[in-house]
């Protein structure tokens, strides 16, 4: 069967991979080791997004139904993660991208949908990280002066630093020097956020934990904090990172997972639940905001967070960066060649630019990642792989595992429905505090 794809406007070609077959791509494959690729999922995962979520995960459903939703979702992200690793090889083919999975069992028109989806994902991601990056540099500069510039400056000066990181460390593998840096960075402001978090929690008497509105808003709110919790321990681009793990490539995955699923969980969770106990309901969107601490710590959180952000935000647009690299670089050329680095410069600009010209338009994006988060991740972390499982397995699946595998599928697609409403709901009650270019 041929797999349709849509990098270099044609089929993409197979070539060998050891004794696999897989696409034809720019970037790397069947080169980085489990301990490296697990780093990066740990990093990558406790990134400046961290800052929101006690916010948008705890707040609108409090502690008793935010504390099981944060235990099951990520239990269940994390099978539904180790299940589709296992599907990374078909036979004698690896299946470095999870559309052209989805197009070798499905047909062309899910290799479609798992594109869209995928790629609204990854854009609308990159553009909360400028928008995050924005943020945090602000914060610095408000710390020194009393009148800071517009936040659109700052969310310019992140994207240009995006883009250079983007442009001289190209793909995932080309990470590997600069993960201890990033895990050196996520300690530090980590740890100082904590303590001044910790703090704070002692010292505020008058925490308030109520949940605001009706129920309807409250039932509405709580839908979208689950879709925040989702975002928070998946990316739907599994097969994409697992394309660069050396083989056994299931084997290998599974542990870089355990370890996101352990370390990494405890940290991002931990950072989330501080501060959900320290400030309350009224916790803000962007958890260096309430910090009461001296200026060298609020300037060191925020600092070490853009930092951070700026090798974290790869990770997640790395798939688009590989279907741009492979459509117009010369692929029998190095990353390097002359051709490829003038083609990459232009690319990665327009990409960086549109970024930066929406997020600077849109500076908002936080009612947004509830959104991304029910409509794209429950698809593709909990229906697809089940899908698979059943296309694959077929009439050797037990019958108990159909069953299973069936109600997976409607249920995460009711909630994909109920969540994407409930984001929905959310962004339109929110339209008149939305204005264009806004300084917040």
């Amino acid at each position: 069967m041929e797999v349709p794809s849509l990098e270099g406007g044609r089929s993409v070609h197979m070539q060998k991979q050891n004794e696999y077959r897989s696409a034809a791509s720019a970037h790397i494959v069947d080169k980085d080791s489990w301990q490296q690729v697990g780093l990066l999922l740990v990093t990558s995962f406790n990134c400046a997004y961290v800052l929101s979520f006690s916010n948008l995960m705890l707040a609108p459903l409090g502690w008793y139904w935010g504390l099981a939703c944060l235990i099951i979702v990520a239990a269940f992200a994390a099978y539904a993660n180790w299940l589709l690793a296992g599907f990374h090889v078909i036979g004698d083919r690896r299946f470095i991208r999870y559309r052209d999975l989805m197009g070798y069992l499905f047909g062309k028109r899910m290799y479609y949908v798992t594109w869209f989806l995928q790629f609204a994902t990854l854009l609308l991601g990159s553009m909360g990280f400028i928008l995050l990056g924005g943020r945090a540099l602000k914060e610095i500069n408000s710390e020194f002066s009393d009148s800071p510039m517009r936040l659109q400056v700052y969310i310019v000066a992140t994207g240009v630093v995006y883009l250079v990181f983007a442009y001289f460390v190209p793909t995932i593998s080309s990470m590997r020097n600069w993960l201890i840096s990033s895990a050196i960075l996520t300690v530090i402001y980590d740890a100082a956020i904590l303590a001044i978090v910790i703090k704070d929690g002692n010292t505020n008497k008058a925490k308030d934990y109520n949940i605001a509105g009706n129920k309807a808003e409250k039932a509405l709110n709580a839908f979208g904090a689950m879709a925040a919790i989702l975002v928070c321990n998946t990316s739907g681009i599994l097969p994409e990172i697992q394309s660069t793990v050396r083989k056994p490539v299931a084997a290998n995955m599974r542990k870089a997972l355990v370890m996101q699923y352990t370390i990494g969980l405890a940290i991002y969770y931990g950072i989330s639940v501080a501060g959900y106990w320290a400030y309350g309901a009224s916790v803000s969107e962007y958890l260096p905001e309430e910090l009461s601490g001296p200026t060298w710590a609020k300037v060191l959180i925020n600092s070490t967070a853009f930092l951070q952000s700026i090798m974290s935000q790869h990770m997640f647009v790395a798939p688009i960066h590989e279907a741009l690299d492979t459509k117009f670089q010369r692929l029998n050329e190095g990353m390097f060649s002359k051709y490829n680095l003038i083609c990459r410069f232009f690319v990665r600009s327009i990409f960086f630019g549109l970024n930066i010209l929406v997020t600077a338009l849109f500076p908002f994006m936080g009612d947004f990642v509830n959104l991304f988060g029910s409509f794209t991740l429950f698809p593709l972390t909990f229906v697809f792989p089940s899908m698979i499982f059943l296309k694959i397995k077929g009439n050797a699946a037990r019958r108990e595992q159909k069953l299973w595998h069936m109600a997976i599928i409607v249920f995460s697609s009711l909630m994909s429905i109920i969540t994407t409403a409930a984001a929905v709901r959310l962004i339109i009650n929110n339209t008149k505090m939305y204005h264009f270019f806004a300084d917040t």
